[in-house]
C-alpha cells in the first residue's frame, strides 16, 4: 500500500513539474517583445532554445527547458553588434529551416542567435536604435 502511495505522488509530482515549465514558458511568452530565440555562443556546437525579450537596453534570454525565472543570458544593447546573417546550415541540425542565423558580437562575447526570419526586422530594428556609446 505504501508503495502505491509512493508512486502516486511521484506522479502528481513530475505532472506538476509540467505543469509549472507551462506556466512559466507562457508567462515569458506573453510579454511584448518576447520570442522564441536560439541561442549558441561562438565555437560552441550545441544550441539552445529559449525565450527572448528584448526592451529597453537589455536582451534577456531565458533558457526553455529550464524552471528558473531569472535569465541565463543578459546582453546590453550598447555593447551589442551584429556582423553576420546567414540561414540555418547543414551544421545547423536543430534549427528549423526557415530561421535566419545572426552572428554577433557582445559584452560577454562572441554569440550566433537564431530567430524566426519575420522576428529579425523587429529585432535589428531594436539593435540599431540603441542610443550611440560615448567615446
Amino acid at each position: 500500500m505504501t508503495e502505491l502511495v509512493a508512486l502516486v505522488l511521484v506522479v502528481v509530482l513530475a505532472a506538476l513539474l509540467v505543469v509549472a515549465f507551462l506556466v512559466r514558458r507562457r508567462l515569458l511568452l506573453t510579454g511584448i517583445g518576447a520570442v522564441t530565440m536560439w541561442l549558441r555562443p561562438a565555437g560552441s556546437p550545441r544550441w539552445s532554445v529559449g525565450v527572448a525579450w528584448y526592451g529597453g537596453d537589455t536582451l534577456l534570454w531565458y533558457r526553455a527547458l529550464s524552471l528558473s525565472v531569472r535569465p541565463q543570458q543578459r546582453l546590453c544593447r550598447a555593447g551589442f553588434r551584429i556582423d553576420g546573417r546567414r540561414r540555418a546550415g547543414r551544421d545547423d541540425v536543430v534549427l528549423p529551416a526557415e530561421v535566419v542565423v545572426l552572428e554577433c558580437r557582445t559584452d560577454a562575447g562572441p554569440q550566433e542567435l537564431a530567430m524566426e526570419s519575420s522576428t529579425v526586422t523587429g529585432f535589428l530594428s531594436w539593435v540599431e536604435s540603441a542610443p550611440p556609446s560615448a567615446p
